[in-house]
């Protein structure tokens, strides 16, 4: 979604997985720069903002990110946060085949079927200061997204490896992904004017919105 800003674009993250994988942890560091070990349980959702300037493309992404409850008893209130969401991170623990598995049976599909059909996805495991401790493995893990399709990035929420290149890729995908959309959209609306002998010299498009 475009703001104002024409230089500026809004982009709503959802992170999902398991009760325990360390979403919080993962959005406190990207945000705060803060890891704090005895991180409540998340109930409900929360939602926090951070803009990421890529400098290529001299674009800034303002990241609207929610950090959902992965206990069951709120998975009913999670599916209304995939709607108009622009980015689902499916996370797991490094060290908890269980959580992992959980993304493979239910999380997948949820965001699937509740997401819009031009959502990116990612699955993302934590952890990775754990690693003498792993209990499922990276290369499992890569063939299966590679598979599905999705990014896949393996971080320590602890020692934050990874986190903000795991912002800047999907950042970028999401850029990319307007920019194909935008330029499809402009081709095939000057073709229909074109067909219709229109004559003005100038055409407003509107560039498409991602919510």
């Amino acid at each position: 979604m475009y703001d104002d800003d024409e230089n500026e674009i809004s982009c709503k993250v959802v992170l999902v997985g398991n009760s325990g994988v360390g979403k919080t942890c993962i959005i406190n560091q990207y945000i705060t720069n803060v890891f704090n070990e005895e991180q409540l349980t998340t109930t409900g959702a929360t939602y926090s903002t951070k803009k990421l300037f890529i400098e290529s493309k001299n674009k800034t992404i303002s990241f609207e990110i929610w950090d959902t409850a992965g206990q069951e008893k709120y998975r009913s209130l999670t599916k209304m946060f995939y709607k108009d969401s622009s980015i689902v991170i499916m996370v797991y623990d490094i060290t908890n085949e269980d959580s992992f598995n959980d993304i493979k049976s239910y999380w997948l599909d949820e965001v699937i079927n509740n997401s819009n059909e031009n959502v990116i996805m990612a699955i993302v495991g934590n952890k990775s200061d754990l690693i003498e401790n792993e209990k499922v493995k990276e290369e499992d893990v890569k063939n299966f997204a590679n598979e599905k399709g999705i990014h896949f990035a393996v971080i320590s929420a602890k020692m934050k490896n990874g986190i903000d290149d795991l912002f800047k890729d999907i950042g970028n995908k999401y850029y990319d992904s307007l920019k194909i959309t935008d330029d499809s959209e402009e081709l095939n609306k000057s073709k229909k004017l074109s067909k219709k002998g229109l004559k003005n010299n100038k055409i407003l498009i509107k560039k498409k919105c991602c919510k």
